[in-house]
This record gives C-alpha cells, sequence and structure tokens, in this order.
C-alpha cells in the first residue's frame, strides 16, 4: 500500500512544496483484526486539521501516516463484524465511538474517551497501530483513519454505510468537514428558523455551516472572511450577505438592528472567539468549532455571561452522531438543499500532496480530493 506519511513537522510559513514534510511511501499491507475493516479509499480530502499537524499545532505522535477525511469501498472484513460486507460505499469518521464510555452512554459519541485514547496515542480503537514500513518501523495512525493512501485498515466504528448513488467526490466531504459544519448549527446550536446566524472562517466547515443555517431556515446568515474571494461562494452556499471581518459588524446591525442569535467561530482563533461574542445579541450563543493552538488563551468581559445570557459553546466533530447524521445530511443533498459540490475545488494525485498544503495554507483552496 501507499500512504503519504510525516515524520517530523515544519514550522508555519514554510513553503510545504520545497520542504516536502509529507513523504508518498510503500508500507506493508495490514490485514484487519476482529472489529476492523480494511478499505479501499477512492478518494482522501486535505482539511486544515492535517495542516495543524503537519505545522505542529496540533501535536501527534510521529511518524504518521496523515488524512482523516475519505470515501472508499470495503475490501476486507474482519471478524465480528456482521453488518458491512465487502463491496460497501462507506464514507470515513474521525472519531471511532467505543459505545460504552460515558460520552457515548450519554449519546455524545464525538466526545468518546475511548477514541480520544487512542487517536491521540497513533492506534486503533481495537488494538495497537498495524501500519508497518518494509523494514518494520511502527508508522502511527491519523484520528483512525490515514486515509492520504490507498488503503486503510480502520475499526468498523469509524465507518458509516452509504448509498451508491452518491458520487465519491461528494461523499469525500461528509466525514470531517460536512459532519463537524452541519452539526455546529444543527446540533450544538440547535438553530430554528428565523434566527440569525453569522459564520466567522468560510473554508470548508464554515461554509457547510452557512449551509446547515439555510437549511434551517435562517432570516439571516452573514458570512465573514478576510479572503473577499470566498465571499461569492459563501452567496452560492446560502449566505444572505458576506463581507470581510471589517464589515461583520455593518452587516449584522443591518440584518438583525442588534447581534445575530448565533455566531460559528470556524477559524481556530481565541481573538475571533472574543469577537464572536460581541456580535451576538443578549442571550446569543456563540459556537467554537475551530482549533486554536493549545497554547491560545481567551480573555472575554466576564459579565457578559451572566450579565447578557450569553453562551459560549464548544462542539467536537459538531457533536455528531455520525451513524445518524450523515445518512440525514445526504438526504438534505439529494433534495437540492445542500450543494455540498462547491466545496471541491479540485482533484489531484497523491504525490502532490505537499503542494496541496501550500494551497490550503494560502486559502487558494476550499477542499482539495487526492486519488492514490
Amino acid at each position: 500500500m501507499r500512504a503519504a506519511v510525516l515524520y517530523s513537522t515544519v514550522p508555519p510559513g514554510t513553503s510545504y512544496s520545497d520542504a516536502k514534510p509529507l513523504v508518498v511511501q510503500e508500507l506493508d499491507r495490514p490485514e484487519p483484526r476482529a472489529g476492523e475493516l480494511g478499505v479501499t479509499i477512492t478518494y482522501s480530502s486535505l482539511c486544515h486539521s492535517d495542516l495543524s499537524v503537519v505545522d505542529g499545532s496540533r501535536v501527534r505522535p510521529l511518524p504518521m501516516a496523515l488524512g482523516h477525511e475519505a470515501v472508499g469501498r470495503v475490501d476486507a472484513v474482519g471478524e465480528g463484524v456482521k453488518d458491512i460486507k465487502a463491496g460497501d460505499h462507506v464514507v470515513l469518521v474521525f472519531v471511532p465511538s467505543c459505545g460504552k464510555c460515558r460520552a457515548c452512554s450519554a449519546g455524545r459519541p464525538a466526545l468518546c474517551h475511548r477514541a480520544a485514547e487512542v487517536n491521540s496515542s497513533g492506534d486503533l480503537l481495537h488494538g495497537d497501530a498495524l501500519l508497518r514500513t518494509p523494514d518494520g518501523g511502527r508508522i502511527n495512525h491519523h484520528l483512525g483513519v490515514s486515509a492520504f493512501a490507498d488503503y486503510a485498515v480502520v475499526a468498523r466504528e469509524s465507518v458509516v454505510a452509504i448509498d451508491d448513488d452518491v458520487p465519491d467526490t461528494v461523499a469525500a466531504m461528509f466525514g470531517c468537514a460536512v459532519l463537524t459544519g452541519m452539526g455546529a448549527v444543527l446540533n450544538t446550536a440547535a438553530v430554528t428558523a428565523g434566527q440569525s446566524v453569522a459564520v466567522f472562517g468560510l473554508g470548508a466547515v464554515g461554509l457547510s455551516a452557512v449551509m446547515a443555517a439555510a437549511v434551517a431556515g435562517a432570516s439571516a446568515v452573514i458570512a465573514i472572511d478576510p479572503n473577499t474571494g470566498k465571499h461569492q461562494l459563501a452567496r452560492d452556499c446560502g449566505a444572505t450577505a458576506a463581507g470581510t471581518p471589517e464589515d461583520a459588524a455593518s452587516l449584522i446591525a443591518r440584518a438583525t438592528g442588534d447581534g445575530v442569535d448565533v455566531a460559528i467561530e470556524a477559524v481556530g482563533s481565541a481573538r475571533v472567539i472574543a469577537s464572536c461574542l460581541e456580535h451576538v445579541t443578549r442571550g446569543g450563543a456563540v459556537v467554537s468549532v475551530g482549533l486554536p493552538h493549545p497554547s491560545a488563551e481567551l480573555t472575554v468581559p466576564a459579565l457578559q455571561f451572566a450579565g447578557a445570557g450569553k453562551r459560549l459553546l464548544g462542539s467536537y466533530m459538531g457533536d455528531a452522531v455520525p451513524e445518524r447524521d450523515i445518512p440525514l445530511f445526504l438526504n438534505y443533498w439529494r433534495q437540492g438543499k445542500l450543494p455540498v459540490e462547491l466545496l471541491h475545488t479540485d482533484t489531484k494525485p497523491l504525490a502532490e500532496i505537499n503542494e496541496g498544503l501550500d494551497a490550503l495554507a494560502h486559502g487558494q483552496v476550499v477542499r482539495r480530493l487526492f486519488q492514490a
């Protein structure tokens, strides 16, 4: 099998095309153990979370085969797996919920305790890491998926079976971008018809949140990003207005008179989280879905909470229940309410993965797909 492996991080601002931190190489092809599946990857998708591992913002054990958003076909089925068969069309999901821990028992599988442990250690839900170099060196798994590859062994709990009518170029984006952005609006914030929503940060997650606000029937959907090249795309995704951070206050005032009911922070910035709190109305909610650097700290006026009834909510993987939400969101896509195709910028061979890191870091792509 072939996979893109990260051996050492490189600092932000580096030319990834020159540094080539990801090495596309041959690895020994593992077989699935009990409770696992072997999946032939058809398309993988590059996400800012991958870039955060490459630049060291998200600390992971190295070496690691990266990639966590993908679609594929089941190739091999491990012992004990009864509800998935070879040939099934599957979306890969980066939190393989155990079904037994406190979070899973409470109906919040995105916060699975066991998944957090194995995702941090580079192992799989049902056992130690399987990936090996030809000379026997261990390669860690990325979020139980390691999708920048032509093949992956994953836990059964890391896949959701989907119908064959969904094109792979669409399905590839449902395991992270769509699940996270849609979930932040529909699950975490529980936006209802007539409410107003502002989305700060128009990457694939933020644009998915824009789509979700439109699906929910929001009266105003205001999209904010310093990259003006993304503003028309946001309108195409359902935004009623779009502008830069400097435009945010006037756009929100024009739409609501004071502040929005819900602000979605999809940047990964403590400064933007603080700004969002200023832009929500009394009783409003800010949903933080971006991943700030671990050293980032948030300082805001404490009186905004008890004094103005504002709420700050964290949202990991959109508080999603993947087995429930991916089919639901795919139905929105079938009905023409979720134009996910708009997020797909282009498709490149896996050999160009480092050039893809540059394109993402410079805001030139929303979702670039790769074929091994």
